[in-house]
């Protein structure tokens, strides 16, 4: 459910100002035509508080009941009837307060009445718009926000499963290559622990939503690769070809030395 447009400050400010010049130019009109300016006052106050009070009521309304395209003759319906209802309750409220003191303003009140329906009913149609087109905004907002977070969330949870797929393999190949070098080449079964240890130390540490540089997600790469060459010998020659202005750069984890391992993975894994 959507913010109303009073929930920030420049439309409420606008809202304010608005209702503040209307209030005023009421008042003065009516004096214009010979109304004394206490029942001009009290006409103006009456209306307007009557007419903001219908006008919160649109913006509640829309607020939890958004029409589809079909839906807007109950739009519509609604602004007729809140014209109707704001016409005949403000005349209701002013005929109490005034009375027939003022025969002058008792005529111009009776005479004026489709001439206020036809503003209210334009005022409310204005507001009506202006509610729909602020809460549909705000709803398509929230809908490409929840979008992005699923695709977020799915592309988390696949790297995930990626990692989990690629880290039993591949350390059961590398302590199968350890295991076959202990008796033959324990020198080099020792450097294969320690360049697995920094290998896997390096894979718990990052995060996916970590921005490392080139440099370090090249080393990584250049890591994976040299277990790799114990166990595919002289079947597996590498080189990685980089511009070392570009070694500061930073890139995602999930598209740098970590994605090319777990495709390499793949690969390795076929032969």
């Amino acid at each position: 459910m959507a913010n109303s447009p009073l929930s920030e400050n420049k439309f409420r400010l606008g809202f304010a100002l608005c209702w503040v010049a209307m209030l005023v130019d009421q008042a003065v009109i009516l004096h214009w035509f010979g109304i004394s300016w206490q029942n001009s006052i009290i006409d103006s106050a009456v209306s307007n508080v009557m007419l903001i009070l219908c006008s919160l009521l649109i913006i509640m309304i829309l607020r939890f009941y958004l029409p589809k395209y079909e839906q807007y003759i109950n739009i519509l319906s609604l602004c007729l009837l809140l014209a109707v209802i704001w016409v005949f309750l403000s005349k209701w409220i002013l005929i109490l307060l005034i009375g027939n003191s003022d025969l002058p303003y008792g005529n111009l009140l009776t005479h004026s009445l489709p001439v206020s329906f036809s503003i209210g009913l334009l005022l409310f149609g204005c507001l009506t718009l202006i509610s729909i087109l602020w809460f549909n905004q705000k709803e398509q907002k929230e809908n490409e926000k929840r979008k992005a977070d699923a695709e977020k969330l799915a592309k988390e949870a696949e790297l995930f499963k990626l990692r989990q797929q690629l880290q039993p393999h591949f350390l059961f190949n590398s302590l199968n290559s350890i295991n076959a070098l202990i008796g033959s080449r324990p020198g080099e079964a020792r450097k294969m622990v320690q360049q697995l240890s920094d290998f896997l130390r390096g894979t718990i540490k990052k995060d996916e939503k970590q921005w490392v540089s080139l440099h370090e997600e090249l080393q990584y790469l250049q890591l994976y690769l040299d277990i790799e060459k114990v166990r595919f010998g002289n079947r597996l020659a590498t080189s990685i070809d980089a511009k070392l202005n570009n070694y500061k750069r930073l890139k995602s984890p999930c598209c740098g030395g970590r994605h090319a391992c777990r495709r390499l993975e793949k690969v390795f894994e076929a032969k």
